[in-house]
């Protein structure tokens, strides 16, 4: 009898990961309800023993460098697990890349935003898929470049290996930016690059983070005579030989296992120039901030990942003679867990919404993602770690075991906040734009207007918050301060707009009017729990 096996909670699988309420609501009102059939296909995908065993694989199976092969040639490869072939075949084949640089159809930016979010059985193949979607308007900037490049970039087919890239049926791009001397500032970047009587260039320097060094192309920050400058890197030249673009190591990182993340050496690397000279961070700028949209996204993601496993767990555990979800103390974690989760969702949409619309020329609202992207991205991944430590104490004990996925999802969760700039960089970048866009005040300032009136505690703060911006002198030391009060208040106003009744309520009680403490469970009494709890609990079969 003491083998007996009772009270575990049944496995997680059979599910739907795009029955997501406040997903399914964003995707509808951001002109992307044409995408929902795909979307269902791939979450019930995304719900199967099959594709969680993918993430599973690939993580505790992380790539290989191979720099030699057996006769002593260079041949500066990655080796990975099948896994992440598979996870990689679904992803591009469903569009996740640069499929919607291709796709005309109203929304498609959103629809491939909602399919970000709902494929997230691995985050680490995110990285090269990430990339190749943020590539494409910094290749714009040199048009014949983009002409022969970005129809390979869209193509909905996964052709792994290494081969010329213009004889290939798809390409995946990646970038190189950091370097050990700079970090997050480039323009301290000392790699060199000399032009070339044929028009091209070559680079000579180190990179300190390449991720996805198995992709076909890179673009890469360099000083070439008139400054720092954009340029397109090929892996394999066009007459098939290699690129001397030198994989000396690759990362041993805290989590996102399965992407492989390498230090390079450029030894007089081929490259073409994309853009002007002296303006590379002017070109890239497009890429960073599409990227940094992912970390939106991703982010939000992970946390509707925690919450949902959470609320599954505790819905079929008892403890002192109750289900988990059936006591009050836990039900407010979960509603807490819930309210953060959704939230975050809803900007997701949002912005990913004027995403589309900025690149179909709506100045209105480029004025309006210039700040919800950087806002955004500075809130959502800084509130996941936290987000995902409470999710993962929701199992007690069983959520420290690695079996259960909590841990994976907890290493995972830091890493958006570092990625295109950590907090520090974001929140300046805010401070930035608002300086140099007046334009991008006034649209982010005219999304909350939206929602004025609605609830007395939003408007509260929204006033409160205006007012904070009236001492430039110390806006730099309060700059996390007034982020963090820029995201809630915006927040807020979608919810109170286009979420749940009960979700915007709690959320108003405990973000913006106070009534809450420093840890997730800690919603004020009065608040109706249960409707926020069920949208968050996963539906089996």
């Amino acid at each position: 009898m003491t083998h007996e096996v009772f009270n575990q909670v049944p496995p997680l699988e059979g599910h739907d990961l795009a029955d997501d309420p406040a997903l399914l609501e964003g995707l509808e009102r951001e002109g992307a309800g044409w995408a929902a059939a795909e979307l269902h296909e791939l979450g019930r995908l995304a719900g199967t023993r099959r594709a969680q065993e993918w993430g599973r694989l690939a993580n505790e199976h992380p790539p290989v460098l191979r720099t030699h092969d057996r006769y002593g040639h260079r041949i500066d490869e990655v080796e990975f697990h099948p896994a992440w072939h598979e996870l990689m075949n679904v992803a591009v084949t469903h569009g996740l890349h640069a499929a919607p640089w291709a796709d005309g159809r109203e929304g498609s930016h959103v629809a491939r935003a909602a399919k970000f979010y709902v494929w997230r059985v691995d985050a680490g193949h995110g990285c090269p898929i990430s990339m190749t979607y943020a590539a494409v308007p910094a290749l714009r900037r040199s048009p014949e470049l983009a002409r022969q490049y970005e129809p390979l970039l869209a193509e909905r087919t996964y052709d792994f290996g290494l081969r010329p890239p213009l004889t290939k049926t798809a390409i995946l791009a990646g970038m190189s930016m950091t370097e050990k001397q700079g970090g997050s500032d480039v323009r301290a970047n000392t790699t060199r690059a000399t032009p070339q009587p044929d028009g091209t260039y070559r680079l000579v320097g180190h990179k300190w983070f390449t991720s996805a060094p198995m992709c076909d192309v890179f673009l890469a920050l360099a000083q070439a005579p008139g400054g720092l400058t954009c340029f397109l890197v090929p892996r394999v030249l066009p007459d098939g030989s290699l690129n001397p673009m030198r994989l000396m190591r690759l990362k041993d990182k805290l989590g996102n296992k399965s992407n492989a993340s390498s230090e390079i050496e450029y030894e007089n690397a081929v490259a073409w120039r994309v853009g002007e000279e002296g303006r590379g961070v002017r070109t890239i700028i497009e890429m960073v901030n599409m990227t940094r949209l992912d970390c939106l996204i991703g982010a939000a993601a992970g946390m509707r990942q925690g919450v949902t496993m959470a609320a599954h767990h505790a819905a079929h555990r008892r403890a002192f003679g109750a289900y988990l979800a059936d006591q009050a103390l836990m039900r407010n974690v979960l509603a807490d867990l819930a309210v953060e989760s959704e939230a975050a969702t809803v900007l997701m949409t949002r912005v990913a919404g004027a995403t589309d619309r900025a690149v179909r020329g709506d100045e209105a609202e480029a004025a309006f993602r210039r700040l919800a992207v950087a806002v955004g991205k500075y809130w959502v991944t800084k509130r996941w770690p936290a987000h995902a430590a409470e999710s993962l104490e929701c199992l007690g004990g069983n959520g420290y075991v690695e079996e259960s996925g909590m841990p994976r999802l907890f290493r995972e969760s830091p890493l958006n906040s570092i990625w295109e700039g950590s907090g520090n960089v974001a929140a300046l970048d805010v401070l930035r734009a608002m300086a140099r866009e007046p334009q991008s005040v006034e649209a982010f300032f005219g999304e909350v207007r939206a929602a004025a009136g609605a609830d007395a505690r939003l408007d509260a703060a929204a006033r409160e918050l205006k007012d904070s911006l009236a001492d430039p002198a110390t806006l730099e030391i309060r700059a996390r301060r007034v982020v963090e009060r820029m995201a809630l208040v915006l927040q807020g106003a979608l919810l109170v707009r286009y979420g749940h009744p009960a979700v915007a309520d709690a959320f108003c009680a405990s973000r913006l009017a106070g009534d809450w403490g420093a840890a997730f469970g800690t919603l004020p009494p009065g608040l109706d729990l249960a409707p926020i709890i069920d949208r968050a609990t996963p539906k089996l079969g």
